[in-house]
C-alpha cells in the first residue's frame, strides 16, 4: 500500500496540466495522446485508471470511487468523439477532478473526520 497520493499527483499532472499554451491555458498528454484515432483515448483512459486504482488502495469510499470511475468514464465516451471530445479532453480534466476528489478524501482522513 502506498503511503500518499504524490504518485497519482504526477500523473493527473501529466494527463491534464504539463503543457503550457499561451495565455495561460494548461493541457496535458490525455488530450494530445486523445488526437490519435482509434487507440489515443483507450490508452488515456486505461493509464487514468491507475489513479482510480491507488485512490482505492488508499482506502477511498465506494461512492468517490464510483465518482472517480464516472469522471473517467465521461472522460473516455466523450474524448472519442472526432474533434468536438478532443476539445473537451483539453477541457474537462477528469483526472484532475479525480485527484481533487482523492485529496479532499486524504484531508477529511488526516483530520480524523
Amino acid at each position: 500500500m502506498i503511503k500518499d497520493s504524490k504518485s497519482a499527483q504526477n500523473l493527473a499532472w501529466l494527463l491534464d496540466k504539463s503543457i503550457p499554451l499561451p495565455g495561460g491555458f494548461r493541457i496535458g498528454l490525455d488530450g494530445v495522446i486523445g488526437l490519435i484515432p482509434g487507440v489515443g483515448d483507450f490508452a488515456t483512459g486505461a493509464i487514468s485508471l491507475w489513479i482510480i486504482a491507488q485512490a482505492k488502495q488508499l482506502g477511498v469510499p465506494k461512492t468517490v470511487l464510483a465518482r472517480m470511475i464516472f469522471n473517467t468514464f465521461l472522460d473516455f465516451t466523450l474524448g472519442s468523439i472526432p474533434l468536438i471530445g478532443d476539445l473537451f479532453d483539453f477541457a474537462f480534466k477528469a483526472n484532475m477532478r479525480n485527484l481533487d476528489l482523492l485529496q479532499k478524501h486524504l484531508d477529511k482522513h488526516e483530520l480524523g473526520v
